[in-house]
């Protein structure tokens, strides 16, 4: 059996909303760490790290991404995570859900580098590394 296709959004559509003053969530499903590595900075960026999403945490999704009618723009590194976290909020009733295909990779590639981006090591190459006590544990 085939998962069922993920609604998504490329970078440069994002980008232009971002331009925008349309009201949506830009939902960062990344684990914390990965943050400080690169990070749209916008108001509308919501984090709800994967692992505790698929811990079953519900009440983690921050409260403007609650509203099942809300636009939400869900977004992790690549893309990956993103599409699971969409195909599940989908399953649950949500209508204008949309993973960012590529994720903050390709939006720091693509769009903008500002953002930050992964070393091979996992340590920023754009921003600086601020370091961290430790990395968590990434579900995938």
């Amino acid at each position: 059996m085939f998962a069922k296709p993920v609604s998504e959004i490329d970078v440069q559509a994002l980008a232009e909303k971002l331009q925008s003053k349309e009201e949506f969530v830009l939902l960062d499903v990344r684990e914390g760490w990965e943050l400080e590595r690169a990070r749209i900075a916008d108001k509308r960026l919501a984090h709800a790290p994967l692992s505790q999403l698929s811990a079953g945490e519900m009440p983690v999704l921050p409260r403007p991404a609650r509203g099942q009618e809300r636009s939400v723009y869900v977004i992790c590194h690549h893309g990956v995570r993103s599409a699971n976290v969409t195909r599940w909020l989908s399953a649950q009733g949500w209508r204008n859900v949309f993973s960012v295909r590529g994720g903050i990779d390709e939006y720091a590639r693509k769009v903008d580098q500002s953002v930050g981006m992964y070393g091979s090591l996992g340590i920023a190459v754009i921003r600086p590394y601020m370091g961290v006590a430790g990395k968590e544990a990434i579900p995938f």
